[in-house]
């Protein structure tokens, strides 16, 4: 029986979010598969590792229990020997109790985990695991370098600009001056690294800019400002796969003309903005599933988001959010999101996936991947170290 170890929570804004993705749309469906052994592994907003079958008990943390859980259990270790292995003292001392794993199945949302560092670790650990890699885990989590990479290889990015907490500090008037000379409201304020919609703001003048940089500024050492689309239509594009790709219905978030969604509206609300009440009602709200756009506005929007999917390298699973301009035609990469809060279950749902369905493709995309990557030689013998 395989051993899969689901590694939720960390020292990020979306330690909650991570936490519901986790229990309900990876866990659940995995012990639904059967022939797994499941392992929660839970990061405390301290940095602190927790592995312990309680931990996939939702009720823990609406409780506010998992304090008092964290206070009486051993902290969890892990050790890389041909691969990785949980470790943690059992009640019984001088005893410890160890779990090889077969498989990871990230769901750490934000920092520290889908920007690509947890990623990182296991690699080095040498552990099949769920997603994109690093490298494209660390350009998707960056709006600005994201952008980048896409523009430079020839394709629509909506008109943006960049700066550093140091230099709005020091620049502040000219900082502002200079982004209203290059760039034209309505514009949107992000940071650079965060996902959920937190911090973002639309604003439609001087003095809401400089609000909500000092906002994004708070979360982010850098922040993002770019034009708001014009005739717009917003879409969402889930993709998995790793060579060969497979996409999901393209989806179209419903907001007025002067709303978007924040991080309330996402998941605090329960994606009710008021307005139509038409359309499926799921991580991103009320959207049209699948959008109904025309013909060859959707056609351009898949392809372009499968070409951001390569450029990238993505593996496994993410998501392209893209912008269109309706009357211009012009479609727009607008970010990518390597790991798609709850995996975006209700999109492949509707593509004719299920939960279950979903999270084994998505274990046996990461073990695939892995035996590619054992083919591929990491040693080189040389004579260099006797000449020293």
């Amino acid at each position: 029986m395989k051993t899969i170890a689901v590694i939720f929570g960390g020292k990020s804004t979306e330690h909650d979010v991570s936490i519901i993705t986790a229990l309900t749309s990876i866990i659940r469906p995995l012990k639904t598969v059967g022939g797994y052994e499941v392992e929660p592994v839970y990061i405390s907003k301290e940095g602190n590792w927790y592995w312990d079958a309680k931990l996939a008990d939702i009720s823990l943390y609406q409780s506010g229990e998992i304090e008092d859980f964290m206070r009486r259990s051993p902290k969890t270790h892990l050790l890389f020997d041909d691969g990785l292995t949980l470790v943690k003292s059992s009640q019984f001392a001088g005893r410890k109790q160890y779990k090889k794993v077969d498989v990871v199945f990230p769901a750490m949302h934000g920092t520290h985990g889908e920007d690509g560092e947890l990623m990182g670790l296991l690699e080095m650990a040498g552990v099949p695991y769920v997603g994109c890699g690093p490298t494209a885990s660390a350009i998707a989590m960056d709006k600005v370098l994201a952008k980048q990479v896409v523009e430079s290889n020839g394709l629509p990015v909506a008109k943006y600009e960049y700066l550093y907490r140091d230099t709005y500090l020091r620049k502040n008037k000219a900082v502002v001056d200079e982004l209203q000379k290059n760039l034209k409201f309505p514009l949107f304020v992000k940071p650079a690294h965060l996902g959920s919609s937190i911090g973002i703001s639309r604003v439609t003048n001087d003095g809401e800019l400089e609000n909500a940089i000092e906002v994004a500024l708070h979360y982010d050492e850098k922040i993002v400002v770019e034009e708001e689309i014009q005739n717009l239509i917003e879409v969402t594009l889930p993709i998995m796969g790793n060579e060969e790709l497979k996409v999901a219905c393209l989806e179209r978030p419903i907001a007025k003309s002067d709303q978007f969604f924040d991080f309330d509206t996402k998941y605090m609300r329960g994606g009710k903005m008021g307005g139509s009440k038409t359309g499926a009602k799921g991580a991103q709200g009320y959207s049209e599933l699948p959008a109904k756009i025309d013909k060859k506005l959707e056609e351009k929007a898949v392809e372009l988001g499968k070409r951001v999917y390569r450029i990238l390298e993505c593996s496994g699973i993410a998501r392209i959010d893209m912008l269109i301009d309706e009357k211009s035609g012009v479609v727009y990469f607008n970010e990518v999101n390597p790991l798609p809060g709850s995996l975006y279950a209700h999109n492949w749902r509707a593509s004719g996936v299920s939960n279950v369905q979903l999270v084994e493709d998505l274990v046996y995309l990461a073990e695939q991947r892995f035996k590619k990557k054992q083919r591929l030689a990491t040693t080189f013998e040389t004579s260099f170290l006797k000449q020293f």
